[in-house]
């Protein structure tokens, strides 16, 4: 494979000059080197979809919207209007567990799996359950200040799950990811700009890449992953990452020498 060719597949553009559309919009599936499977589902007001796999664990995450979320016989309302100013409402759920969603305005839906034939216990994660945490502040004049949210992983999620995921903050003009790291579970960044036609720029080991409104990188490799945001331009990514067998996610490691930044 040439260099072109493996760039082009590890960012992906499919709706990057063309709104997300009604239903279902597939951004990678059937992936042989993450074995992730994503795509956003658009529910328009007053319309409800049944989300469910029969070999796949599966986790949703509300990026923008309003409605009720069913997992066994559960009501539970949700709003979010705003990905920059609340976390995320998600479900993570094992194979063949249905996870319904009615909306009551236009909600963006993202949609994670990976294959798993352990159960485990279907979970609904509030906002009010994820912690804004605020990276980089004090550092490097506040140069990779960002927020971070984790959804949920090893610490919080069942053993049996495979699945970790979460969200970035990444203010105008500042870093994120950064100093430079890398770990060798595959992950995927799911980027969103407001205002929408804003930009970034992701670092995936040597190769640096322009980043635009619905754009999705793979991350494999263990590759180094930093990521900056143009001035004016405030950049949020969802980050999943899949754990490798008897290697699950922990944690990440910076590359020497970057780590002697944060001293």
């Amino acid at each position: 494979m040439i260099q072109g060719e493996k760039m082009k597949q590890d960012l992906l553009t499919p709706y990057r000059s063309q709104p997300l559309q009604t239903g279902w919009n597939p951004f990678l599936e059937n992936d042989e080197e993450t074995k992730i499977d994503f795509g956003v589902f658009v529910l328009e007001p007053g319309r409800t979809h049944h989300f469910i796999s029969e070999e796949n664990e599966a986790a949703i995450l509300i990026v923008q919207g309003g409605g009720d979320i069913i997992v066994q016989q559960n009501t539970i309302e949700f709003d979010r209007y705003s990905w920059f100013d609340q976390p995320p409402w998600a479900v993570h759920a094992p194979a063949r567990t249905p996870i319904t969603v009615k909306a009551r305005s236009r909600t963006e839906i993202a949609l994670i799996m990976t294959p798993n034939a352990q159960s485990f216990s279907p979970r609904v994660y509030p906002p009010g359950e994820v912690e804004n945490e605020h990276r980089g502040k004090g550092i490097l004049n506040d140069a990779g200040y960002r927020i971070v949210r984790c959804v949920f992983d090893r610490r919080n999620a069942p053993p049996e799950a495979n699945l970790v995921l979460g969200e970035v903050i990444n203010f105008p003009g500042r870093w994120s990811s950064y100093p430079p790291h890398h770990h060798s579970q595959p992950e995927l960044y799911y980027y969103r700009f407001d205002p929408e036609w804003g930009y970034g720029h992701g670092e995936l080991g040597e190769e640096v890449f322009k980043i635009y409104n619905h754009d999705l990188l793979r991350i494999t490799g263990e590759r180094d992953h930093s990521q900056t945001a143009a001035p004016g331009f405030t950049m949020y990514y969802l980050w999943t990452i899949r754990h490798l067998p008897d290697n699950p996610y922990t944690g990440f490691t910076y590359t020497p020498p970057f780590e002697k930044l944060l001293k």
